[in-house]
């Protein structure tokens, strides 16, 4: 049987289909779709951000025909469970399409992602998770028995871009507005008893490994362990790029060129904040978590 998961993202939209049971993955893909761009503050889908989604899923709706796919199972995540108008978008592709929408919250969404960085990783100590997605980031603290401790905050960097005006490059006083964001929202969070060990899962994190090592992210479906001082490093240099400057950069997705700086801010004042030692990059996020995962 062939099974395929959507992964509807607010900022990029993923697609992978695989052989079940072998977890044989046959073809995988993402568009950048931009979801939550003019909107996700106000809790609404734009209507040139709702076509976009429509012709992305109509693609891949295309492909999952072609690869002769059994089953689609899409998830909704950050922007389509905080839209007011997101019924409209789910109705129009659950008619048009024969794709049945499943939005989730952001519980629901980091349990999915720890199924997926738990088939790459062996807990053998506990580790905090991290997923930066574009309407919100989950932090999953795990060990080998599963998460005790998970929460979703609304910081996506999709968020925090629409939530600021920023100088190019981010001036200083930028950067202390995003950090002290980061304060007001999670604060809580870190107070509490944190593993010392960060896994970054997919998306955002294979570009940090990519502008590190300055080659293609490529696994056999394990995490890889980065130095942590080199880790930092590359945070700092695109946290000081500018708009051409990462415009220039092959090691970076269209969709994440305008955003990475934020991206960046976020995941450094994570590792000091919990005062991170080890740092991997998982593979494996949600989709893999619905497909493979637990």
């Amino acid at each position: 049987m062939r099974r395929a998961v959507i992964d509807l993202g607010t900022n990029t939209f993923n697609l992978l289909i695989a052989e079940m049971p072998t977890r044989g993955i046959l073809f995988q893909t993402k568009e950048g779709v931009a979801l939550g761009m003019d909107g996700i503050n106000e809790n609404r889908i734009g209507e040139a951000a709702m076509a976009r989604a429509f012709a992305a899923l109509q693609h891949f709706k295309q492909l999952c025909v072609q690869w002769e796919v059994d089953v689609i199972r899409a998830i909704g995540t950050s922007a389509l469970r905080d839209a007011t108008n997101s019924g409209e978008f789910v109705m129009k592709v659950a008619k048009e399409l024969n794709i049945e929408i499943e939005v989730i919250s952001g519980l629901q969404e980091a349990q999915l992602i720890y199924n997926g960085v738990q088939l790459t990783h062996e807990f053998t100590t506990p580790a905090l998770i991290m997923d930066i997605g574009g309407g919100s980031t989950e932090f999953i603290a795990a060990d080998a028995n599963g998460p005790f401790l998970a929460q979703s905050f609304d910081i996506g960097v999709s968020r925090l871009f629409q939530s600021f005006t920023y100088q190019d490059p981010m001036s200083a006083s930028d950067i202390e507005q995003v950090e002290a964001y980061l304060e007001a929202c999670c604060t809580a969070f870190f107070k509490q008893q944190l593993p010392n060990t960060l896994i970054g899962a997919s998306g955002s994190f294979e570009t940090f490994y990519e502008l590190i090592e300055e080659k293609v992210f490529q696994t056999d479906g394990q995490a890889i362990e980065v130095d942590r001082q080199r880790f930092e490093h590359m945070l700092d240099r695109i946290i000081a790029s500018t708009q051409a400057d990462r415009d220039r950069n092959a090691h970076i997705i269209p969709i994440r060129k305008r955003m990475a700086p934020l991206a960046a801010i976020k995941t450094r004042w994570v590792l000091r904040r919990a005062k991170i030692e080890r740092i991997f990059v998982s593979p494996y996020s949600l989709k893999e978590g619905v497909l493979f995962g637990l």
